[in-house]
């Protein structure tokens, strides 16, 4: 590909000159400098602007679509050309929700580079329905989501089992319960995940099936992040509904109680996740890698 080319999808992919410039390490006008040719090449404006925003025109789109699959072209010959010789050369664009960034993917990911060094690898992270929005616009070539919900669009595969489970400080006055009812759960002071992310949408689909009403919790605050409740978790009277892989080492250095809610459990898979029929040859690899690795 032209690098004018690999500019262009770059300003497309951000909608914004100044964006594409510090990803691109190059000077706003040179980015601009490179559109003005591509246009001039093509005979075709591919940008407009509407107020401080930018946009793709209808040939914009439309380039954007073939130079996509063209880069994808080149990315899978550069990546057949290396397995001929085991070298698997090539880049993969990986995103991962909040928590499977945090907790289970890195050792993955340096496994994987360790096993294919030639394998360009970029992580990207956020809440499971971020994610999926950044896979579906073509941002990356595979997620690794934790919620429930499916997309019609997108394809599907369980790697792991996790559970969000009910966990206190160890200060707490609620540190030295073993369980509570569905009475104390809906009564007891609670901290939560923010909209849009997998863990609370688990919740609310369980919640909903022992037909509890989500409102009739006693929420206190949500939070962005498994971190920031764990933190939240030191000087509050209460429980949070967290991931039991994030809690790992606080469990073992007993800054955490786990408690049991008796007649429901939040069960849940982590998945790996494909535009439909658009899997690359390096996002196969790292899925059928990532299924294999021993978790």
């Amino acid at each position: 590909m032209d690098y004018r080319d690999h500019v262009f999808l770059i300003v497309a992919e951000n909608l914004s000159f100044s964006k594409a410039a510090e990803e691109l390490f190059i000077s706003q006008p040179a980015v601009s400098k490179h559109i003005k040719e591509l246009e001039s090449k093509l005979s075709s404006a591919l940008f407009e602007r509407i107020g401080n925003k930018v946009y793709l025109t209808k040939a914009g789109k439309m380039t954007y679509g073939y130079l996509k699959k063209i880069m994808q072209q080149y990315e899978e010959l550069n990546f057949e050309l290396g397995r001929m010789n085991d070298t698997y050369k090539g880049t993969l664009r990986i995103g991962a929700s909040s928590t499977i960034s945090q907790y289970i993917i890195p050792k993955v990911i340096a496994a994987f580079h360790k096993r294919y060094p030639k394998i360009e690898l970029f992580l990207l992270n956020g809440n499971s329905f971020e994610i999926e929005k950044k896979l579906l616009e073509n941002k990356i070539e595979v997620a690794l989501v934790e919620n429930d919900s499916s997309q019609i669009d997108i394809k599907y595969v369980d790697f792991l089992d996790d559970e969000i489970v009910a966990v206190t400080g160890t200060q707490s006055a609620y540190s030295k319960l073993k369980s509570i009812s569905l009475t104390d759960f809906q009564q007891i002071p609670i901290v939560l995940r923010e909209k849009g992310s997998g863990t609370l949408e688990v919740i609310q689909k369980q919640l909903v099936k022992n037909k509890i009403k989500f409102e009739n919790l006693n929420i206190l605050i949500h939070l962005g992040s498994t971190e920031a409740i764990k933190n939240f978790l030191c000087d509050f009277d209460g429980i949070a509904l967290i991931s039991e892989k994030a809690i790992e080492k606080e469990l073992l250095l007993k800054q955490i109680t786990k408690i049991s809610i008796k007649g429901i459990s939040f069960q849940r898979k982590f998945r790996i996740a494909f535009r439909q029929g658009q899997e690359s040859l390096s996002s196969r690899l790292f899925a059928d890698f990532l299924s294999k690795y021993n978790l």
